[in-house]
């Protein structure tokens, strides 16, 4: 107690100190952080951030007092909204009991979360390590699967990004992981179900499931006694929204069941209602044995990540040490807000909107594409979707998109994209009027700055 501390220490204060934060202008707030702090993949002497200083809904606003719709949900997890009361809530009401014990301690919230995620994951997933993102959750994935399987090699996708730790960079398909090369050995990439650019030549109307095929083919390369797992995104975030075609994921169970390798799905971004279900895995009827993920799950209020692993799994490390450990393994605050945003999704019926907007968002997308020659492709499931804009339809060349952009974040909608990808991924509590908002926007801008590029 503050008055314990003053009684045994005269020189205390009466009472608790206080920060006092003066209000600062935009530019002192963006000129403090490009001076004192790293922005993420960015030349930093080229980056131009917005100077947040208060969101709520599906909103934020800017030191300036200028509003801005949130298409992006910040980085694809806050998909509660910003400021929810009841995670906000939760978190003081945390913070003011116990924000934090040893990984090695016993927490109520931590044993609640635990047993909630076993209660809403599929089949016999059932077992938690806790981690504090993201990137944390692949990398002890990997250490998992290894340990369990007694095997070294894990196969991903060319296309995707989980993460970039050392570990979780070597998982990685896409140019970033180039710069940290090497990395942990015995990674090896595979080709994507990109439909829109099949790699393998074919259509939609010709489509003989090669990208499927080709797995297999990989796996008898890399000899499947050496392979420990397989990881996948439930559906590709940022490298372009890739949706598999609804044989990829239960061919993918068949395989590794064939070949005693784990099968692991990334729900980072496409977890928690952004597909509509809780992992987008699940929109296959497909269990995996590992599922690692983050961001919605307090829907980046407090850093935290998981890795969910099968009873057989959880089953081998009760006489065995699980080498793996961290000191924010089952933070007290991150799970007491991961309880309170999981009861958000449920009593706010948070999921069921996502599925009714996004029939709205489907609509429109293909409304726009009809309507405007630089979109390429449109993809979208539940509030996950993005459009691929090109200067030629037959060619499919990619269209820069930077003006885009920009246009649409200095009119008030904050977007976020990938090369010539552009995301629509807006807070899973979006209104149909707020989504027309931001869609109509867009319509303007591919109107006034993509069309006119394209041959």
């Amino acid at each position: 107690m503050w008055s314990r501390y003053v009684a045994k220490n005269k020189s205390a204060t009466t009472r608790p100190p206080r920060i006092y934060m003066t209000k600062l202008t935009s530019k002192e707030i963006i000129d403090l952080n490009k001076e004192y702090t790293f922005f993420s993949w960015s030349n930093q002497g080229q980056v131009n951030p917005i100077p947040v200083t208060k969101a709520e809904g599906v909103y934020f606003w800017d030191a300036d007092g200028k509003k801005y719709l949130d298409f992006a949900s910040q980085l694809v997890n806050t998909n509660v909204g910003h400021q929810h009361p009841k995670v906000v809530k939760a978190i003081q009401d945390q913070a003011a009991r116990l924000t934090f014990a040893s990984p090695g301690m016993a927490t109520e919230p931590r044993g609640l979360l635990g047993k909630k995620l076993s209660e809403i994951t599929s089949g016999d997933l059932k077992k938690t390590f806790f981690t504090l993102g993201g990137a944390e959750a692949n990398e002890n994935a990997i250490k998992i699967a290894r340990q369990f399987t007694g095997r070294h090699k894990i196969l991903a996708r060319y296309r995707s990004y989980h993460g970039a730790t050392h570990g979780a960079i070597a998982l990685t398909g896409d140019y970033r992981r180039l710069p940290a090369e090497p990395a942990i050995s015995g990674v090896v990439h595979f080709l994507d179900p990109y439909c829109y650019r099949c790699p393998f030549g074919w259509t939609k109307d010709t489509c003989k499931r090669q990208c499927i095929d080709h797995v297999e083919e990989v796996i008898q390369h890399e000899g499947p006694d050496q392979i420990a797992a397989i990881i996948l995104e439930g559906v590709t975030g940022t490298n372009g929204l890739i949706i598999p075609p609804d044989e990829y994921w239960p061919r993918m169970r068949e395989i590794c069941d064939k070949y005693g390798i784990l099968l692991i799905s990334d729900e980072v971004m496409s977890g928690w209602g952004r597909t509509g279900e809780w992992f987008a895995v699940n929109n296959w009827n497909t269990v995996p044995d590992i599922i690692t993920t983050a961001k919605g799950i307090t829907s980046g209020y407090v850093p935290l990540g998981a890795v969910i692993v099968r009873e057989k799994i959880a089953k081998f490390f009760d006489d065995k040490v699980l080498f793996a450990g961290l000191t924010y393994n089952g933070h007290a605050l991150a799970c007491a807000a991961a309880l309170a945003t999981i009861e958000a999704y449920e009593e706010d019926k948070i999921f069921e909107n996502a599925k009714k907007v996004g029939k709205h968002l489907g609509k429109r997308l293909e409304e726009l594409k009809s309507k405007h020659p630089s979109i390429g492709d449109a993809r979208y499931i539940g509030m996950f979707s993005a459009i691929e804009l090109v200067k030629n339809r037959e060619t499919k060349e990619p269209m820069d998109i930077t003006a885009l952009k920009s246009f649409m974040i200095s009119n008030g909608v904050y977007v976020f994209n990938f090369k010539n990808i552009l995301f629509i991924v807006p807070p899973l509590m979006i209104t149909e009027e707020q989504l027309d908002e931001g869609l109509n926007l867009l319509d303007e801008g591919l109107a006034e700055l993509m069309d006119k590029q394209v041959t």
